[in-house]
């Protein structure tokens, strides 16, 4: 998670924060980790495991507290906390809580952003975790193509002029989005999902050799594109090999580890005549009936009575 940062600016934009205070520019201020916290032990006098470089959240039962401190007391708390110079102090609630004057003063001071949100504690902590976990997750970046099939991102990969643009373009007049072409960016959000977008220089630009560059937003309409997907299938176009055995059942899973994510995957072969999207749409809806819980393959071989071979 330390090997990114996201600026405070992104974040302001991201969930609708107010800026009391800056000490510069907020693009020049930096969050380098997903983690955020709740004051309220640290301003109560336990100063052990305190990470300054978590955003520090203040809500209801902090400010409370601190209005039942004399002056002398809470502004020696404070003073505490804005020392520590975090990347910034949000406060929560603001038709309800109005920072203490000593706050802004403390902010100044120390140097620390100071911001202020609507919403509730909990909603704020929420929005702010999420967004930092796509920011901040581990990433690599893949060449290949993005799309998104009834619902389910396919990530298509292989060998440069396999076909893969022209496959996601009859794709996209098929009703389906594009995410990313050529370069596609691929983070770690949790320990199960990848989410996979578009470098923003090139994002909805797809390249068809013979043509040349095409914005598919502006071909096909907003509709045709998308900014990100959670990667669910990786489908891999090859040459056809006349002597090498393709899955033909589906038993066998097969999975495509990225980022230490087990994502199914499997190998299509290409071959003139093949209608490469209208398989890739079966490869779709296979999968999220797998997710669903449901084999065709092990429901044939149960048909046919030869489901104990499977044991």
């Amino acid at each position: 998670m330390g090997n990114f940062a996201v600026s405070l600016k992104r974040l302001v934009e991201k969930v609708s924060l107010e800026v009391i205070y800056t000490p510069r520019d907020l693009d020049k201020i930096s969050v380098e980790i997903a983690e955020v916290n709740r004051p309220g032990l640290f301003l109560a006098g336990y100063y052990d495991y305190f990470d300054k470089l978590r955003l520090q959240i203040m809500g209801l039962a902090e400010m409370n507290f601190l209005a039942g401190l004399t002056p002398e007391k809470r502004r020696e708390r404070l003073d505490r906390l804005f020392r520590q110079q975090p990347p910034a102090v949000i406060l929560c609630r603001n038709e309800e809580l109005e920072p203490f004057p000593e706050m802004q003063e403390l902010a100044k001071q120390h140097e620390v952003a100071l911001l202020r949100s609507n919403e509730t504690t909990c909603t704020m902590m929420g929005s702010l975790i999420s967004v930092l976990n796509l920011e901040l997750a581990p990433r690599i970046t893949r060449h290949g193509v993005l799309v998104e099939v009834y619902g389910e991102g396919i990530l298509i990969l292989g060998d440069s002029g396999i076909g893969k643009s022209e496959l996601a373009i009859e794709l996209v007049k098929r009703g389906h989005r594009l995410v990313a072409d050529d370069a596609v960016e691929l983070r770690k959000v949790s320990s199960r999902q990848i989410m996979g977008t578009a470098p923003e220089n090139i994002r909805h630009f797809i390249e068809l050799r013979g043509i040349g560059i095409v914005n598919v937003a502006r071909v096909f309409g907003v509709g045709a594109v998308k900014v990100s997907e959670s990667l669910d299938l990786v489908v891999q176009l090859e040459a056809w090999d006349p002597t090498k055995n393709y899955q033909r059942t589906g038993l066998e899973s097969e999975y495509y580890d990225i980022l230490g994510v087990n994502i199914p995957s499997t190998i299509i072969p290409v071959s003139p005549g093949r209608n490469l999207a209208v398989v890739l749409e079966t490869a779709a809806i296979n999968n999220r009936q797998k997710k669903m819980g449901y084999n065709a393959a092990k429901e044939l071989l149960i048909r046919l009575g030869l489901n104990d071979t499977m044991d």
